[in-house]
């Protein structure tokens, strides 16, 4: 992989970014990276000898890049949660790309790797896409999808979506400082739907189970919200986070509990839930059937 001579900007503030920053540091010289102050030690860690700097609001970054003037013709942007005003992308000659986690105009907004897994998509992907004011509705450099199992689970799908847009970048950023790829409007270029649906930020409330959802929904929540919010529910008395479990076709009230050996069956509005695998507060995860040896249900 040669390594491209100009320099580039980068701005990014999560996990997300900072594993995009570590691969992108050997495609491309970086300018300086722009994160947020409670991401800086570990950006600064990853980016080495390279200055970062912080900002956490649209007006600092306006203040920030103003006050830099960078060189970079080109700006790369990957999971920084601050808006970008228009004033910001026109600093650079070739805008700002963002790589958002979704095939576009799909799952635009705040979290699409977890609404993937709660709307039961079956493939998902990775859009390149130039910024505009407008959120997530640029011109699209390349898509590339990624096909989802029934188990995946919001870190693992996080995790193959990285490896996926680290390829993308790639590819995609020397050929567009070379000329040789345009943007194209979403709708005309995409390879999921063509209608646009959005996404926003979880809260610690989503974790708490609902049992008169359909137990397909709760199961897809157990999933997406494994990291974060935790799927959350009250057991033999005791506060418990569900880790893994698995749609039967039983019917019974929802919410009702019933123990049918080394088994633990939820009813919910539809078909019901086997645990498998659970967390009780301050305790370590275990299998079912230690929780139903050392707790009455």
């Amino acid at each position: 992989m040669k390594k491209i001579s100009e320099p580039i900007v980068f701005f990014g503030s999560g996990p997300v970014a900072a594993a995009s920053l570590s691969n992108l540091l050997k495609l491309a010289n970086i300018e300086f990276v722009v994160t947020k102050s409670s991401t800086k030690t570990e950006m600064s860690q990853i980016a080495g000898d390279i200055p970062v700097f912080t900002a956490n609001s649209r007006e600092e970054l306006d203040e920030l890049i103003e006050k830099q003037k960078p060189t970079s013709r080109l700006g790369i942007l990957v999971d920084y949660g601050v808006i970008v005003s228009k004033k910001i992308i026109d600093t650079f000659p070739l805008g700002i790309l963002n790589s958002h986690f979704s095939l576009l105009p799909e799952l635009r907004g705040a979290d699409p790797i977890s609404f993937a897994i709660l709307t039961g998509a079956k493939r998902t992907g990775v859009s390149l896409m130039l910024l505009v004011e407008a959120m997530d509705e640029g011109p699209l450099l390349a898509q590339t999808e990624l096909e989802l199992s029934d188990s995946i689970t919001t870190p693992e799908l996080t995790d193959e979506l990285i490896e996926l847009s680290n390829k993308c970048l790639e590819q995609i950023i020397p050929l567009y400082l070379d000329n040789q790829v345009a943007p194209q409007p979403q709708e005309q270029v995409t390879i999921g739907s063509k209608e646009a649906s959005y996404t926003r930020k979880l809260t610690k409330s989503d974790g708490i189970i609902d049992w008169t959802k359909p137990a397909t929904q709760i199961e897809r929540e157990i999933r997406a919200y494994i990291d974060w919010p935790k799927s959350r529910t009250n057991l033999a008395g005791k506060d418990v986070v569900i880790l893994r479990a698995k749609v039967i076709s039983e019917t019974g009230k929802p919410g009702n509990v019933e123990q049918r050996g080394k088994q633990l069956i939820i009813y919910c509005g539809k078909d019901a839930l086997s645990l498998l695998i659970l967390k009780p507060a301050g305790k370590k995860e275990m299998p079912v059937e230690a929780f139903l040896a050392g707790y009455s249900v």
